[in-house]
């Protein structure tokens, strides 16, 4: 009845228990907010088989954006890796550069780019100055390691990078 009433919704309900299992054996708390640390409860699976589950710590945000969840199940110590949605709205990720990419440009070091001096479709030479990073009171200047035109700008001013992030693309002059 429901997926001729509610094609779309009954088709997102049949995926997300393909990926996740049936969830009705979880209260309507847990399932929403889940547990709380310390908390224990009981999920019967089935009838006679009932799991003992206790939450104990959630760990910190990894650069994957992933946390480490630390639980008791039937009294053995067990942790899992779970995807954080919600941080990872929050994180930025920079692509890196790729040193078998001719005309990728990556940052030498962690630093904050405090000025691009090139712009998009802007002809450059081998050792012209491309941008000014910044880190512990220090400046670097990235050079251009070939001749060409800049493609594509991928930092602003203001921009943390980590070593090797991707700050701009160049193709090469023939």
């Amino acid at each position: 009845m429901s997926a001729a009433m509610y094609p779309k919704v009954f088709q997102e309900y049949k995926e997300f228990t393909g990926s996740f299992g049936p969830v009705d054996c979880l209260s309507t708390r847990l399932f929403l907010d889940g547990p709380k640390i310390a908390e224990e409860f009981q999920v019967e699976i089935e009838r006679g088989k009932t799991l003992h589950i206790k939450a104990l710590a959630v760990g910190d945000l990894n650069k994957t954006g992933q946390r480490g969840v630390f639980f008791e199940l039937n009294g053995q110590l067990r942790s899992v890796l779970v995807k954080d949605n919600l941080a990872m709205k929050e994180m930025k990720f920079h692509p890196k550069a790729l040193k078998s990419v001719r005309g990728q440009v990556g940052a030498p070091m962690p630093g904050k780019v405090i000025e691009v001096k090139v712009e998009p479709g802007q002809k450059v030479e081998k050792g012209q100055p491309l941008c000014v990073l910044s880190a512990m009171k220090m400046e670097t200047v990235v050079n251009c390691p070939l001749t060409g035109v800049v493609t594509v700008i991928h930092v602003n001013t203001g921009t943390s990078l980590e070593g090797d992030d991707l700050i701009l693309e160049i193709t090469a002059e023939e």
